[in-house]
């Protein structure tokens, strides 16, 4: 029998497993991902107590309980609702320049915007409450479960960045945010109402700035760094895997024979047989990888049973068994 053609269809199979198989190499930029993600809910957590606490003490619970009673009395008031972001100030010093364009140090009211909602702006510099949303974040934290649905794909900005809005781009991003859900529905609703406070005063948290000492401002502020480093570990992690398929596909593209794209990917790690590409369809070897179908069937069981922490734990034990597995 000779040498068996290799046909652009048999390079996309082999591009996909290749594909999966780099996302499940124990990279150090996958290990940072995965340690990151382990600590989210914790620094989440943490950071809503922080804020919890400063909230309460300018509305206290007896303030809510006045204003809830008040509200539900006169129709004409409504002065109470949740909320999830606020803006927080403390009294600091900021640099400016006399006349003469000396620096000169003058007391100021140094204030940040922070969102605890699932989306919430990351930027440390930002200061307004209608910043765009940070659905980077969101992809990251719920990698596992937008892989397991159809459609969808939690590394689409990464793959996009640099790019115009496209219909590809848009495809996956909406139906990422449809299955991610907002205040209404599914992860977003089960996220924001974990993370709100009933709040005295206007429709507009800039309206309502909260006093804090430096130290809260400060921590408040690493939270948001602590977030932006685990996006930023989520897309070093993809950037590797594409600049490596960037170099698989342009390697695919200039073999021949099946043989070749076998032996390639031999030595980069990944044992398939050219039965295994020539008699499963384009997307099996992606789809029906054991890892792959375990992590989809998991997300598929007990969505609404289990909490994200256990979700993660469930990710973690499941991960180091692989490791033991494979050792």
């Amino acid at each position: 029998m000779g040498r068996i053609r290799l046909n652009q269809e048999y390079r996309n199979k082999i591009a996909n497993r290749m594909r999966v198989h780099l996302e499940q190499e124990d990279t150090v930029e996958k290990k940072e991902y995965d340690n990151l993600k382990a600590e989210q809910i914790d620094i989440n957590d943490n950071a809503w107590e922080l804020a919890k606490k400063i909230v309460r003490r300018h509305y206290t619970p007896e303030d809510v309980k006045m204003a809830y009673h008040l509200q539900n009395k006169f129709e004409n008031v409504s002065t109470i609702a949740k909320d999830s972001c606020f803006h927080f100030h403390y009294m600091g010093e900021k640099e400016t320049r006399d006349y003469d364009n000396n620096v000169k140090m003058e007391e100021a009211t140094i204030e940040k915007h922070f969102d605890f909602r699932l989306n919430g702006d990351l930027d440390t510099e930002n200061n307004s409450s209608h910043s765009r949303d940070d659905r980077g974040y969101s992809y990251a934290l719920f990698r596992d479960e937008l892989k397991a649905q159809d459609n969808c794909n939690p590394d689409i900005l990464i793959e996009q960045e640099g790019k115009d809005n496209n219909p590809h781009k848009t495809k996956y991003m909406d139906n990422n945010n449809k299955y991610l859900g907002d205040d209404e529905t599914g992860y977003g609703k089960e996220w924001n109402e974990k993370y709100q406070l009933d709040l005295i005063g206007r429709e507009y948290c800039r309206d309502r700035s909260i006093a804090c000492t430096e130290q809260e401002f400060m921590m408040l502020i690493d939270w948001k760094k602590q977030k932006s480093a685990f996006v930023m570990a989520h897309e070093k992690w993809i950037g590797s895997i594409l600049k490596q398929m960037k170099e698989i596909k342009i390697g695919l593209k200039g073999y021949k024979y099946l043989d070749e794209a076998i032996e390639l990917s031999t030595e980069l790690g990944l044992n398939i047989s050219d039965a295994e590409i020539i008699r499963t369809n384009s997307t099996g070897l992606t789809i029906y990888n054991p890892k792959n179908l375990a992590d989809r069937i998991k997300g598929m069981k007990n969505q609404k049973e289990k909490t994200r922490k256990e979700k993660i734990a469930d990710r973690l034990l499941y991960e180091k068994q692989q490791n033991q597995a494979i050792n």
